[in-house]
């Protein structure tokens, strides 16, 4: 009789999992499943299912490799179930198990119909930490109980210090918590040059199988394959750490926030999807970064923007999402409601800087945190489109996004419809902004102009950030981080808040701002 059945998530894809704490293969074996379900709850693009069905069935080959009895069933199987409460609920009737083993899922629903499956089964279910992580989600709520707002830095610095990171006794090293002053420049009018090229695999047979499965039975869904090249295995996500750290650490931070036409991947690191999948360790990651800093190879302002993406936000998002589900995922505290425009599925906008954001997006599955906060997200938030939409949107279309990760991400910093509990005021912006970014190239190739709010010539950006500044003026005056802009309102007259709000209205009605 089989004693215990290791349920391995498509997101859980490391051998030191907790999961494995105690297995033993004369009595133990793991259970993986791929449904479709977790591919039409909502519209994933090709990239991102491919990325999760190529790791999925990679691991499953380490996990033979390691001599673990593995049951696996594939997604094209004739009597796959299509969701993942029905494959379970299947596997305990055949194999009886005499109970459940889990690490700690990142999806509150999968979380949830994996607990409502096993309680029927009448079988017990030991979740265990997810090891990946530096804090538990207990340590981030105990951190929560003790403060009026959760706010990044603080948590971030008792991380540091907790764990000895970039300090110098118990002093941040160079004297300071925080370098981003030091991490905001922007291309010259030279662009960004010849950057170092991010590290892509070719697909191999496994993964060639994957991708011809997805374009034949998700042909409808968004997106392209042609340029899949994501790792989708240990050894290539550490291939991709390394290079990043010899290559482009050294020049990420003072780019970090600079935007260039045609340019998707920069300085970035492209790791966050073999992390969010366990491929990679954030320790580990930290550890390369520090050890860069700490041999003369990367300047410490780079290596601490770098590590406050690691050890600051992943960890602070990932606590905000389990302390605060289920009730975050409905937060409209905006009372947003406009639909999501139609070509955020398709790319075909003519304002430049989102037809580019969209259409690598769409190419590749990804886009940096600047596209995905100050140009996807803002012109969303300025639109007034529902959080919903827009949360659905993101966890489509990146092969990155797990929904510990985005939902707080989309809700709370692009979308302010928590308000206020992550961000501490809107993150708004005319079109000026994106122009100081980087973005010249894009804002001179395109028909419209970021200086002007009103007029045919008018960046939607602009026009709709006064337009959101006057609908939500009382509520925005309440808020100290954001009288400056509120008193320039005031500044306008009667007739230019009466023709930014019409056009505005032409934007929210598709008149502008969609490819003819």
């Amino acid at each position: 009789m089989l004693r215990h059945l290791v349920v391995v998530l498509g997101d859980q894809l490391n051998l030191d999992s907790s999961a494995f704490d105690g297995f033993d293969p004369a009595q133990d074996a793991v259970w993986m499943a791929e449904v479709a379900e977790e591919s039409t709850h909502i519209w994933s693009s090709k990239q991102r299912i491919t990325i999760f069905l190529a790791a999925m069935r990679h691991f499953a080959l380490a996990l033979q490799a390691a001599d673990l009895p593995l049951h696996y069933t594939r997604i094209d199987q004739p009597e796959n179930r299509v969701s993942l409460a029905a494959e379970l609920q299947h596997a305990i009737e055949k194999l009886a198990p005499r109970a459940i083993i889990l690490c700690a899922p990142g999806d509150f629903r999968v979380w949830k119909s994996i607990q409502a499956v096993v309680r029927q089964a009448g079988i017990p279910l030991d979740v265990r930490d997810d090891r990946h992580f530096y804090a538990t989600v207990r340590e981030f709520a105990a951190h929560a109980k003790e403060r009026k707002t959760i706010r990044l830095e603080y948590f971030y610095r008792a991380l540091r210090k907790q764990h000895g990171v970039l300090m110098e006794g118990d002093q941040p090293a160079g004297g300071q918590w925080n370098f981003d002053e030091e991490n905001r420049e922007a291309f010259g009018k030279a662009g960004p040059g010849a950057v170092p090229p991010r590290s892509t695999f070719v697909p191999d047979a496994t993964t060639q199988e994957v991708i011809a499965l997805v374009n034949t039975r998700f042909a409808s869904h968004p997106g392209t394959l042609d340029s899949f090249a994501w790792p989708i295995t240990r050894a290539q996500a550490l291939q991709s750490l390394d290079t990043f750290i010899q290559q482009r650490l050294p020049m990420f931070g003072r780019y970090q926030d600079a935007l260039w036409p045609g340019e998707a991947w920069l300085y970035h690191s492209h790791i966050s999807a073999a992390l969010n999948l366990k491929l990679l360790d954030p320790r580990e990651v930290v550890a390369a970064a520090v050890a860069a800093y700490e041999s003369g190879h990367a300047p410490l302002a780079c290596v601490e923007g770098f590590v406050r993406q690691i050890l600051g936000w992943r960890e602070y998002v990932r606590g905000i999402y389990w302390t605060q589900m289920p009730a975050y995922a409905e937060h409209n505290t905006l009372d947003a409601h406009e639909p999501l425009p139609a070509w955020y599925w398709t790319g075909q906008t003519d304002m430049a800087c989102l037809r580019d954001a969209i259409t690598q997006t769409l190419a590749h599955g990804y886009s940096h945190h600047i596209q995905r906060l100050m140009v996807t997200g803002l012109f969303a938030l300025l639109l007034g489109v529902e959080p919903q939409q827009v949360h659905a949107w993101y966890l489509s279309v990146y092969v990155d996004a797990v929904e510990w990760v985005e939902l707080p991400n989309t809700l709370g910093m692009a979308m302010y419809a928590d308000g206020g509990l992550m961000a501490s005021k809107p993150y708004i912006a005319t079109g000026k902004y994106i122009e100081r970014m980087g973005s010249k190239q894009h804002c001179a190739s395109c028909r419209y102009d970021p200086a002007q709010r009103e007029g045919e010539n008018a960046c939607p950006y602009t026009t709709l950030y006064w337009d959101f500044l006057a609908r939500h003026e009382k509520m925005l005056a309440t808020n100290p981080r954001m009288s400056l802009q509120v008193k320039n309102l005031a500044r306008l007259s009667d007739a230019q808040k009466q023709a930014v709000a019409e056009r505005a209205a032409a934007i929210r009605s598709g008149a502008v701002g969609a490819s003819t």
